[in-house]
């Protein structure tokens, strides 16, 4: 009799306050962003990222995320296509998966590196997902290459030296919850991550080598604007500094994890070009919390305004 009195006045305290479905969600699971400089040595850059895998393990995080271009930034397009490998001649990427077997950890990691296409004269941007037992789970091949030619300006014709990716990845599960894969550029592009979004995303990565003059202008804003479009966390690792001796290629650096609600939970430095991380608690019942309070994905018009839905 006491039971069922306690559940029926449970079940009108539920009712009474609308308490939403996100009750019950798992919560507070540590994530890595990883900020370094990549050069046109894949060694150093690997022992770099080694140096990442065990900061993050050693602050108790559950994955890490680094940038886009971990294994190597050339001086020219030429030498970017002659680096790549086929992902599994990579030895950037194997020395990651052979890292993450040898200490026996439970971290993931999502790195961004380069693969090599046959017969042809360009190379893809790609960003995969190694779990704790080396095991590549996941692939995405960035969509939306950096093109710009300003007059009496910089010229970086991504193009040239990358072939475009032609599908999104459905998100898929982790650790800290359903990941979205995007790439540096695809930031720009709203209906990218919108997608991801209308599939299930929770969080949404975005390992970048942004400009420094870009990066000053749009890091932060770009950032946050995806987080509160898609109501999802946001994980920026981050290209830092200067990568070649003669200066001509600088990367801006504030890698960032971001909340569903657009706070900054967590940022790396631009003060030097040291290996480093940033860590946040990614929480599922904010994720909920969020969506539930300002429910978005059910207001949205689609074909009978815009004449197809994201």
């Amino acid at each position: 009799m006491f039971r069922s009195t306690r559940l029926n006045l449970t079940r009108r305290i539920i009712s009474q306050y609308r308490i939403p479905h996100y009750i019950g969600r798992k919560r507070m699971t540590l994530a890595a962003a990883g900020q370094l400089c990549s050069t046109g040595s894949m060694a150093e850059n690997l022992a770099s990222v080694k140096s990442l895998i065990r900061k993050s393990v050693a602050a108790g995080a559950k994955v890490l995320f680094l940038p886009e271009a971990s294994d190597y930034i050339a001086r020219s397009p030429a030498e970017t296509v002659a680096l790549a490998r086929p992902i599994e001649q990579s030895e950037f990427v194997i020395g990651i998966q052979e890292e993450l077997k040898s200490l026996e950890t439970s971290l993931e990691v999502s790195v961004g590196v380069h693969e090599s296409v046959e017969n042809e004269d360009r190379c893809k941007n790609v960003l995969l997902w190694i779990n704790s037992r080396g095991e590549i789970t996941q692939r995405y091949q960035k969509l939306h290459l950096f093109d710009v030619n300003l007059k009496n300006g910089p010229i970086l014709m991504e193009s040239r030296s990358v072939q475009p990716g032609q599908d999104v990845l459905p998100p898929f599960d982790s650790p800290l919850g359903k990941i979205g894969y995007a790439i540096c550029y695809d930031i720009r592009f709203p209906e990218h991550s919108l997608r991801l979004r209308t599939l299930g995303a929770d969080i949404i990565t975005y390992p970048s080598a942004f400009t420094v003059r870009t990066g000053q202008a749009h890091w932060e804003l770009l950032g946050r604007s995806r987080a509160v479009d898609t109501q999802t966390y946001v994980i920026m690792a981050a290209q830092v500094g200067t990568h070649d001796p003669e200066g001509m290629r600088r990367s801006w650096g504030h890698a960032m994890i971001i909340d569903p609600w657009g706070t900054i939970l967590a940022q790396c430095p631009d003060t030097d070009s040291v290996p480093r991380i940033c860590i946040a608690d990614i929480d599922l019942e904010v994720v909920d919390k969020v969506r539930a309070d300002m429910p978005l994905w059910q207001q949205r018009r689609g074909v009978d305004v815009y004449g197809y839905n994201v």
